[in-house]
């Protein structure tokens, strides 16, 4: 699959699946032997795993909303560079619902055989919407 048309796969999965939650058109973007990577592990989760993800997220952020900054591909990979915004309305790391709104930026780095997502990594600032929520307080000299 050529560059341009990775890059537009993995943007319509962002927008047509993850922003709306509706996990029923998974399928069409994610393989059936889909990975996520965190901290250099590889956890096979596949297409069920991926829609449980996506689920427990929108449970806390039932707004969430992906912005795409850009996008860059070469080959098999597709980075792009997020910005996610949403309130805070369900349990997190623990942390009871605020009703705050969020901002966080990430880079997702995604890989692209065929026409499918077969793998998932990537890093997302989650200092800020730790401190936006509260769970994190920032403590001076004078605190």
């Amino acid at each position: 699959m050529p560059s341009d048309e990775n890059k537009l796969l993995v943007r319509r999965f962002y927008e047509e699946v993850v922003n709306t939650g509706n996990v029923d058109l998974i399928e069409r973007f994610i393989a059936t032997e889909y990975v996520e990577v965190s901290d250099g592990k590889r956890h096979v989760i596949g297409v069920e795993g991926a829609k449980t993800h996506i689920l427990g997220v929108r449970q806390t952020y039932p707004d969430l909303n992906i912005e795409i900054e850009r996008q860059i591909s070469e080959g098999e990979w597709v980075v792009t560079c997020i910005t996610a915004r949403g309130t805070h309305r369900g349990l997190w790391l623990g942390i009871k619902p605020t009703g705050k709104a969020i901002a966080f930026t990430g880079v997702n780095i995604d890989r692209v055989v065929g026409d499918r997502i077969v793998e998932h990594g990537g890093a997302a600032n989650m200092l800020d919407p730790l401190l936006e929520i509260g769970a994190i307080k920032v403590v001076g000299p004078d605190e």
